[in-house]
């Protein structure tokens, strides 16, 4: 896959992001996402926090976390959540629709996946209908390596994935069925709301987290 598709990908994402998020009720920023502790605006805030944070600050934050890069995302979240208003989080993200960022060591490859899953634990979160185009979600799930897995810590054993919308399939067991973007989800080790699955294991991965 051509970088060049990669970015233009990147781009659409953060663009039909934004064209979303444009048309939230107040009260929708404040609302519980499918990341766990965070609402809206915990993940808005974090999905930009690339597009506004120097490397200094980063490295200061990370040293205040004791290297623990998960602790330092979760207090940046929260405080530019805190300070920041949605508009502000909405203009950072418009602003930056063709901002280069790429995750260390994930490429542009990683930086499509991380907008893909934040956006999706905003819209399902939500309940809202939006459909990331299969082939975009296709080109995240198609890198996806048990390392992947094991990094979100979720138990696949004995389950295999089957998107019921594109050719493709993971993992060896009884079949969890669903949209190549719910079953992203479950790799990344999301809760989804019921119905959104079906198989024997589907209750498995069902379920609102505790917040």
């Amino acid at each position: 896959m051509s970088e060049d598709r990669l970015r233009a990908e990147v781009r659409a994402e953060r663009q039909e992001q934004a064209d979303l998020l444009a048309g939230l009720e107040p009260g929708q920023w404040d609302a519980a996402t499918l990341c766990a502790g965070w609402r809206v605006r915990e993940v808005v805030a974090h999905t930009t926090l690339p597009f506004r944070a120097s490397l200094g600050s980063t490295l200061r934050d990370l040293l205040r976390a004791r290297g623990n890069v998960n602790r330092m995302a979760d207090r940046r979240a929260r405080r530019d959540a805190a300070e920041l208003s949605s508009g502000q989080l909405l203009a950072s993200l418009r602003d930056n629709i063709a901002h280069p960022w790429t995750p260390p060591g994930g490429g542009v490859h990683g930086a499509l996946s991380h907008d893909v899953i934040h956006g999706l634990d905003i819209t399902v979160g939500l309940g809202l209908d939006r459909r990331v185009p299969p082939d975009r979600v296709g080109l995240v799930v198609s890198r996806i390596r048990p390392r992947q897995a094991a990094y979100f810590g979720v138990d696949l054993t004995g389950v295999a994935l089957h998107a019921t919308d594109l050719d493709w399939q993971y993992g060896t067991g009884s079949p969890l069925r669903g949209l190549a973007q719910d079953l992203l989800l479950v790799l990344c080790g999301r809760r989804l709301p019921p119905g959104r699955l079906d198989g024997e294991a589907a209750a498995r991965f069902s379920g609102r987290p505790v917040h």
